[in-house]
């Protein structure tokens, strides 16, 4: 079985197909499916301002401790130092 339509059908089923893809129902579907994109969007960007701003809070956090066990490190530096001192004198 084959679909094979004579060049006439297939010039009325195409205006026929342009007719309705350009109706104010079609529009109507148009429109509404664009505004759910829309919303869509909202929601991810939503979603990812929220992400960054916890990337943002980790990252702080992160910076605070590596500081943190720098100044601590440093510290022990300077006692071992101070100790080595001591013993030699």
């Amino acid at each position: 079985m084959s679909l094979d339509f004579p060049e006439n059908r297939r010039v009325l089923f195409g205006t026929a197909g342009l007719k309705i893809l350009g109706s104010d129902d079609a529009k109507k579907v148009y429109t509404n499916c664009t505004a759910a994109g829309m919303r869509a969007k909202d929601t991810v960007m939503q979603a990812v301002n929220t992400v960054q701003e916890n990337v943002g809070d980790i990252v702080a956090e992160a910076e605070q401790i590596n500081e943190e066990r720098q100044e601590a490190k440093e510290a022990a530096e300077i006692e071992d130092a101070a100790e080595e001192t001591e013993a030699d004198a």
